[in-house]
């Protein structure tokens, strides 16, 4: 069963003086959901992925997952990045096996990692090192690894944004087939509106300074969609009428490195986005 996730009264900035990069997020998302962030660069969709998954703590408001309240991360959610983040030593059961070594399941792998790398169609590449797979076989053992520890919840950051075109929609079909199979919640940030008709249940519009939830879509296309389907490409012209419709504010001026200075230690998370800039 999937999880059940509530977001209440969600503030953050990334400085105690600094300027609010989310604000005022209230989010619920049912078990076995599949639920889309989308908007333009820099509204805070990643930096509340990372807040959800308990990378980093909001400066205000709070995370639940199933009734506990989120502070660090969990085996019972998982993060799949643009990148897909392997160990280039070792071979493609090695990396899939490695969530359930770090959760301390060392003991099922051997039996259980046959079983994912088939889900994720990579059995024939099983001994072989990551380094040389493709991109998308790559995102496909990092898939295999989230899924190892039988994790209630998936969160996916644009994991399929550096790949072709029909590599990013077999796997977003894969991704889609194996969370409905499962009854695993999903929340996927993407820019790409077509990606987000294609595997959300419901999208949810950010707009930016500060980062903050202002639309929400129903997707009622049931399972099986076709994108060249005139319903999905309306659906799709909903998206879009609402992201270039946004009045965006203008942002206010960036927290003089003093001031940071002064603020209260930040953890490591938190220090690498601000000085990255990443949202």
């Amino acid at each position: 069963m999937g999880a059940h996730v509530q977001i209440s009264e969600l503030s953050h900035r990334y400085a105690s003086r600094g300027p609010w990069v989310l604000e005022g997020i209230d989010l619920e998302i049912q078990p076995g959901e599949l639920v889309a962030l989308v908007g333009r660069s820099g509204c805070g969709k990643s930096t509340l992925l990372q807040l959800a998954a308990g990378m980093a703590q909001p400066r205000q408001g709070s995370v639940w997952i199933d009734g506990r309240r989120v502070a660090k991360p969990s085996s019972k959610w998982n993060v799949m990045f643009q990148r897909p983040s392997l160990y280039p030593w070792l071979n493609v059961s090695q990396n899939a096996a490695l969530g359930m070594k770090l959760a301390g399941a060392s003991a099922l792998a051997k039996a259980r990692v046959p079983e994912l790398l088939e889900l994720v169609e990579m059995t024939e590449f099983s001994t072989q090192n990551v380094q040389r797979l493709s991109g998308g076989q790559q995102q496909r053992v990092a898939l295999a690894r989230s899924l190892a520890t039988d994790p209630d919840l998936l969160l996916l950051d644009e994991p399929f944004s550096s790949l072709d075109i029909l590599t990013r929609r077999n796997l977003q079909r894969d991704v889609v087939r194996i969370v409905r199979e499962r009854g695993i919640s999903l929340v996927l940030v993407t820019h790409d509106t077509e990606e987000a008709v294609n595997m959300a249940d419901r999208i949810l519009v950010m707009a930016p300074n500060p980062g903050r939830i202002v639309r929400q879509l129903d997707v009622d296309l049931g399972t099986e969609r076709d994108s060249g389907s005139d319903r999905f490409k309306e659906v799709e012209e909903d998206l879009l009428r609402d992201l270039t419709t946004l009045h965006v504010p203008e942002a206010p001026e960036r927290v003089p490195s003093v001031l940071s200075a002064q603020a209260p230690r930040a953890t490591g998370l938190e220090t690498s986005l601000a000085w990255r800039g990443e949202t």
